[in-house]
């Protein structure tokens, strides 16, 4: 191909979900097929550059002072969600099945990556707790190293020393409809370790 299209190429493959013939696709779809599709995708990608920021109070997507969950008076303040990026936030939402508030750390400790707290967006959750706003956390970090790390952090930082602030992570396991013969291991003992009574 040409240098033009092989930098288009190269730049579309580093997004998250593209590979090497997916990234091609793209570039051949919006360069070649359908050109008209490229100045309207351009110019959205531009506006939302300009217009989005985190949202203060938890660190969401806003093009106002506050995220639309943190201005919702119908929200729980006083149950707060972590999560660590901003697509964690919005599966959850569209399960429908929470109704508090959030609060987005944008990454995980990682000692061997060099990620500490300092580098996570925690300050605007020291305030809620310092304000006495927070009586339940939820964990809803990944069910690794990193996740667990952090989820002791969160918990020795925030809970420590304060009985009356519930501390909950949310459960793993198998998914609605999996079967357990493509299960890996740590997900079948996620599912075991997180198992609850059966009514009879």
């Amino acid at each position: 191909m040409t240098p033009a299209f092989d930098q288009a190429h190269r730049l579309l493959k580093q997004l998250p979900g593209l590979g090497h013939r997916s990234a091609e696709r793209v570039a051949l779809h919006l360069l070649v097929e359908k050109p008209t599709r490229l100045a309207p995708l351009l110019d959205a990608l531009r506006a939302a550059a300009e217009a989005l920021r985190g949202c203060p109070e938890c660190g969401n997507l806003c093009e106002g002072e506050r995220c639309s969950i943190c201005a919702d008076a119908r929200r729980d303040g006083s149950v707060v969600c972590v999560v660590e990026q901003v697509p964690d936030l919005l599966a959850i939402e569209r399960s429908g099945a929470y109704s508090g508030r959030y609060h987005v750390l944008h990454g995980r400790l990682s000692p061997i990556r060099g990620v500490g707290p300092d580098d996570l967006h925690i300050e605007p959750l020291e305030r809620k707790f310092a304000a006495g706003e927070v009586r339940e956390l939820i964990l809803a970090l990944p069910n690794d190293i990193e996740g667990e790390a952090t989820c002791h952090y969160l918990t020795q930082t925030f809970a420590e020393g304060r009985p009356h602030i519930a501390v909950s992570r949310i459960g793993f396991g198998l998914p609605s409809g999996g079967a357990l013969t493509f299960a890996d291991p740590a997900t079948l003992r996620s599912a075991l370790d997180g198992r609850r009574g059966f009514g009879r």
